[in-house]
């Protein structure tokens, strides 16, 4: 195999048959594989839905808002993306309809198309097109995961570009993968391939004939199946990838290199082995989340998790990865009880429940449904001694808490909650007064990274230190103040004395600074600030020195956990668990 010509290569995966069945988690991991084999790689969604971006959808309906350090509201696939492949996406590798046709009907009322009438093609291709080569600009491999499946009507505009985007640079320079799922009806006792044959038709009719087809399925495909997609489709029944179900998400690398799928990608672009994969870490990594020294259970008091008669985690997804990967790091499993806050209002969950867990984490939230049990669910964390992490809604309800049972000020609520309020411990942030009074809510929270100076002498300070971050993000706090359209992420820092730390941010609201001093002066420590550029101070963190783990933030920095790299916070919060369950072990 040989390189060829100069220019990235385009790894396409569209989906068959139904959507939810795992096309962003294998295209982390093509491109995850094709980095071990020496190739820069970037991921690319495109969402066909006209929304701009994920930020207003319902997260119970289309999982968690992922964010981007420069701010973007995206699909939850940028953050698998992030998490195999290492890399902090920007927000214009997601690609919406929403976001093409706002762009082009923008330049023809600027007069930029000067008369001719604009169309579908080739005005909206053309947009679509310059987008996916300007993400692929710089790297070897572009993987462009087309969200949906192929017999949606609104993706055939994408898959048209993508045609148009291959007979312009050369058909040898893309590859198409198809995942499909295979369905194993119980009447009938039998996998079925119908469906998918169905699939490759549809892509057949955009003039796109799939070189791989990975089939997703709860068990293995065998050879039988295999050979039935092959005469349907024209595959080369070794381009027929079976991808079952498996134990976690980070065996997926794993199982399609077994199938050496990354070599006959690679084969199929023209372009040799650069280097040979070395997988012990990470196999070392996954053999640990699947067979822990021991297993935590943590509550997670949330909003986002029931819908109808089931309960969907994907609301979550982040912070769940994030206690795997801590959990990895210390050799322990973490399972997760999900509790809706409103079960604690309504009585149906005794707050004592909480004492069988090693942990209780609230995630983010918006609104003050359920509020008032995700509130009492922190104070018993509180006053039993309970491991706790709050994250950005969580910090919130924390403070609140704080300020009624501590502080004694019994009316102490959120101006989220109650506009009127006097005694509002969190406040809508100043930026954000115009934007809720004008309802302009797409897009205009405080979103992205930002900037937190760290209180010496706290626990917050010293987890960030043990795990390197701040060297890691003051490299990246230099670029911003390089850059005068993303300087106002560091705020004013002095990086020779100020101990710096960047994370994500997703929130309108913020603690009052009314209420701080005496806050404070009642024993609530708050670790962390972000000083904007006119001084104003926002604060970030917050921790209780006489706990075993009593920490939160206004942040969200399940963005930044890894695998190999877990989050500072998660980490801290996973060890403290697991001192409570080897503890109570003991006295058992």
């Amino acid at each position: 195999m040989t390189d060829g010509d100069a220019g990235p290569r385009y790894v396409v995966v569209t989906g068959g048959v139904m959507s939810g069945v795992g096309k962003g988690l294998t295209t982390a991991s093509l491109g995850k594989i094709l980095q071990q084999y020496g190739y820069s790689t970037t991921a690319v969604k495109i969402d066909p839905y006209i929304n701009y971006d994920a930020g207003t959808l319902r997260p119970t309906e289309h999982g968690e808002v992922w964010v981007t350090d420069d701010g973007g509201e995206i699909d939850q696939d940028l953050g698998n993306y992030e998490r195999f492949l290492g890399l902090d996406l920007p927000r214009s590798n997601n690609l919406t309809t929403g976001q093409i046709y706002s762009t082009v009907i923008e330049r023809e009322r600027r007069g930029e198309y000067l008369g001719q009438t604009v169309q579908p093609i080739p005005h909206i291709t053309d947009e679509i097109t310059r987008r996916l080569r300007e993400a692929a600009d710089g790297y070897d491999v572009a993987l462009i995961e087309v969200g949906g499946t192929v017999g949606d009507y609104e993706n055939e505009i994408f898959l048209f570009a993508i045609k148009a985007l291959a007979r312009d640079l050369g058909e040898d320079r893309f590859v198409h993968v198809l995942i499909t799922y295979l369905p194993v009806p119980p009447h009938v006792g039998e996998m079925k391939t119908k469906p998918t044959q169905q699939a490759i038709r549809m892509l057949s009719e955009h003039g796109i004939f799939p070189d791989f087809i990975v089939c997703r399925s709860e068990q293995g495909i065998d050879e039988v199946r295999k050979r039935k997609i092959q005469v349907g489709a024209n595959v080369p029944i070794d381009h027929i990838i079976s991808e079952p179900d498996m134990q976690t998400v980070y065996d997926i690398p794993l199982a399609l290199e077994q199938e050496q799928m990354g070599v006959k990608v690679m084969r199929k672009l023209g372009l040799q082995v650069r280097r040979q994969p070395d997988w012990n870490h990470w196999e070392q990594l996954v053999r640990r989340s699947r067979e822990p020294g021991q297993r935590l259970n943590v509550a997670m008091v949330g909003k986002y998790v029931e819908i109808g008669d089931f309960q969907l985690t994907d609301s979550y997804i982040s912070v769940n990865q994030s206690l795997m990967h801590a959990g990895v790091a210390d050799d322990c499993g973490v399972t997760i009880t999900w509790i809706d806050g409103r079960r604690f209002e309504a009585g149906d969950l005794p707050l004592a429940a909480l004492e069988d867990y090693d942990g209780v984490v609230v995630p983010g939230a918006f609104g003050s449904g359920g509020a008032e049990g995700v509130i009492a669910a922190i104070a018993y964390a509180r006053q039993h001694g309970v491991p706790f992490l709050g994250l950005c809604y969580g910090l919130q309800l924390a403070v609140i808490e704080y300020a009624r049972n501590v502080i004694g000020l019994h009316e102490a609520t959120s101006e989220e909650f109650c506009a009127e309020s006097d005694w509002q411990v969190v406040c809508a942030q100043e930026t954000q007064r115009s934007v809720l009074q004008e309802r302009r809510f797409g897009g205009s929270m405080r979103l992205g990274a930002y900037a937190a100076v760290l209180k010496r002498d706290t626990r917050t300070l010293s987890l960030y230190e043990r795990s390197g971050r701040l060297e890691e993000d003051a490299v990246r706090i230099r670029q911003l103040l390089a850059n005068p359209d993303q300087a106002f992420r560091v705020g004013q820092v002095m990086l020779d004395r100020d101990r710096v730390v960047l994370e994500r941010h997703r929130h309108r609201y913020e603690i009052s600074s009314r209420f701080v001093e005496v806050l404070e002066d009642e024993g609530l420590v708050f670790s962390g600030f972000h000083r904007r550029v006119d001084g104003t101070r926002l604060m970030e963190f917050i921790e209780l020195p006489d706990h075993p783990f009593f920490l939160a933030t206004q942040a969200h920095p399940e963005f930044k956990s890894r695998m190999d790299n877990p989050a500072p916070l998660f980490l801290g919060f996973v060890e403290a668990a697991l001192a409570r369950f080897r503890q109570r072990g003991s006295q058992a």
